[in-house]
């Protein structure tokens, strides 16, 4: 039997994938709004502890698995060595994958040289997510993030520069009200200069020990209502520029469902987001979820 330990968190795109943890919990784990991996010690488990899981997982499915998802937060941070050991031994595990990936922190992928991406991915490590969260200074520095915008921009250049697919995730309202121009025009010059193959908005949801809550509670971060969200959207979608990028805004937690091309699409979700407005054809507040 497989061992997960703690809650596992994937993609929503990872769906159907093998999930193997590489890493359990997340090594900075102090992202104010996040509660993800509060109630894990971060540690990196033995190649022995993950080959085992692949050996067993070889065993249980077979031939079934066509996606693998390494876990938990931040999979990169492992020595380039052994990430290329495990890949290898999860690709004879299972012949017929067709895609691997894994999260990857904007400081894990700065940190591996230009070299070690280039064999990370001719071992087979296809896809990327990166959490940015936000293109705008103050914000990322408000929610104690760690890390700049400008080094989140190089690690998803260095991707792009390398081969590996990159999919990067933005949080709607997560500037606040307080910063919403701020945080939606910032993080569509961070896309611009990504480029990124895939970005996909979140929209912020808390849970009530999250640290972001006494900014809430004290009045210093006022949460974004769905018209709120409308409005930060459009200035997002008025600003990017992107070409070819697959957007997607159709998480569980969204107040609207938005997907396209970048730049083909924008014209036609920007009359979408005002179809929605106007009518108020938003997702009820019971109907989100993280």
């Amino acid at each position: 039997m497989l061992r997960y330990e703690g809650a596992v968190y994937r993609p929503p795109s990872e769906a159907r994938s093998l999930i193997v943890q590489l890493t359990i919990g997340c090594a900075h784990n102090q992202c104010t709004f996040c509660t993800m991996y509060r109630d894990k010690r971060f540690r990196i488990r033995s190649l022995d502890e993950i080959r085992a899981d692949f050996r067993e997982a070889g065993i249980l499915y077979g031939g079934h698995v066509r996606r693998i998802f390494l876990a938990d937060g931040d999979a990169l941070v492992m020595r380039t060595p052994d990430l290329l050991e495990i890949l290898e031994f999860a690709k004879s595990c299972f012949p017929d994958v067709e895609r691997i990936s894994s999260y990857g922190t904007p400081a894990d992928i700065n940190r591996k040289s230009e070299e070690e991406l280039v064999r990370l991915r001719r071992a087979g490590l296809e896809l990327i997510y990166l959490g940015a969260e936000s293109g705008d200074a103050v914000t990322l520095e408000n929610v104690r993030k760690g890390v700049r915008r400008e080094e989140i921009i190089a690690a998803g250049c260095r991707l792009r520069r390398c081969g590996i697919k990159s999919s990067v995730t933005l949080i709607s309202g997560l500037g606040g009200r307080e910063r919403l121009r701020e945080h939606a025009v910032g993080s569509a010059d961070l896309i611009s200069q990504m480029k990124p193959d895939y970005v996909g908005f979140l929209t912020l949801m808390l849970e009530s020990d999250a640290l972001i809550m006494d900014e809430i509670r004290a009045g210093r971060l006022t949460l974004l209502k769905a018209e709120d969200v409308v409005e930060e959207m459009r200035l997002f979608l008025q600003n990017v520029d992107s070409e070819g990028t697959v957007f997607r805004s159709n998480h569980a937690s969204n107040y609207i469902v938005l997907k396209g091309t970048l730049n083909r699409d924008i014209p036609q979700m920007l009359r979408y987001l005002d179809e929605i407005r106007e009518q108020g054809r938003f997702r009820p507040e019971r109907a989100r979820r993280l």
